[in-house]
């Protein structure tokens, strides 16, 4: 059995001086969520830990137990990962972040733990982050790991995301990524308990001018089964609107705004053809007033107190 611990680069050894970890720092922390993972968890941390020791990065392996009951934590441990137990299920996101304050290191990756994600590919994402804030290896709409039936939802929600944060966005929801801490960070407070953690992240670092890196990958089909339901997809969409609300709220709000106002003026042109006006003109006009107006004050609001400030 392997012992878990932090593999340190020579000359990298600091302890955390706020009491939030008892671990040395290290270059990255791998965070692996896993509920019920046994049968690809051990494959994953063998895997990840082969890549990274070839690799001039220091790291750590935390593996998070998210309630398991089919021995997940044991096979995580046996396979020299360092395991955080939580005592029930919490949640994808809720695993995240359990794993992400249980570790010190300059940038975070996460991975699945179900064998879908190349391991191998999280030294070569380090390498990117130079240049970046968040490194995400991005998957192609027909990549094998993406079941038919969702990919056109995954397509409808990649293309609201992308003209909401105003910029393409491959892959908005890839659970392999690497995220320097000191950005993730500033936005921990507002990130979910569950699956839509790495879409917030991704939206909340590109609407706050966040630099964020794409790097294509191929990933395998899952071993086990799926936790995601076909009802968040409808939870997708609110997340996607909620997020970029909270950083650019004026994307939302006028174009809501000169819907309105464009169907109380066509119903005042129609309304003046028969010499009748009509209150659905007059109502357009002024739901199209009020909606821009609270989109302004949401604009104001964000400026001021809600979009966190850029790192130097």
């Amino acid at each position: 059995m392997t012992t878990p611990q932090a593999v340190r680069a020579p000359g990298t050894l600091e302890t955390a001086g706020d009491g939030a970890s008892r671990h040395a720092s290290v270059d990255v922390a791998v965070v692996i969520p896993a509920y019920d993972e046994r049968t690809g968890i051990g494959t994953t941390i063998e895997r990840l830990r082969s890549a990274l020791v070839k690799s001039p990065y220091s790291f750590d392996i935390v593996v998070v137990d998210d309630g398991s009951t089919d021995g997940t934590g044991e096979e995580a441990r046996a396979h020299g990962a360092r395991v955080v137990r939580l005592p029930r299920n919490r949640g994808y996101g809720a695993a995240l972040k359990a794993g992400i304050l249980e570790s010190t290191s300059g940038f975070v990756a996460i991975i699945d733990a179900d064998g879908t994600y190349p391991p191998e590919q999280v030294p070569h994402l380090m390498t990117l982050t130079d240049e970046a804030d968040m490194v995400v290896g991005a998957r192609s709409p027909q990549d094998r790991s993406i079941p038919k039936k969702r990919r056109p939802a995954k397509w409808l929600i990649a293309r609201l995301a992308s003209y909401l944060a105003e910029q393409e966005i491959p892959d908005i929801n890839s659970g392999l990524r690497v995220m320097r801490r000191s950005v993730l960070m500033q936005f921990f407070h507002i990130l979910p308990q569950g699956f839509s953690f790495t879409t917030t992240i991704t939206l909340a670092v590109l609407c706050s001018g966040g630099r964020v890196t794409y790097e294509p990958i191929t990933c395998e089909t899952r071993l086990g089964s799926s936790k995601l339901r076909a009802t968040d997809f409808s939870s997708f969409v609110m997340l996607v609107l909620r997020t970029v609300v909270l950083f650019n709220p004026l994307k939302v709000f006028l174009p809501l705004g000169t819907t309105l106002f464009l169907i109380g003026f066509l119903k005042f042109i129609y309304d003046l053809f028969l010499w009748n006006l009509s209150e659905t003109a007059v109502m357009g006009f002024l739901a199209a007033i009020v909606v821009w107006s609270v989109g302004l004050l949401a604009d104001m609001i964000s400026r001021l107190q809600l979009r966190p400030p850029r790192l130097p």
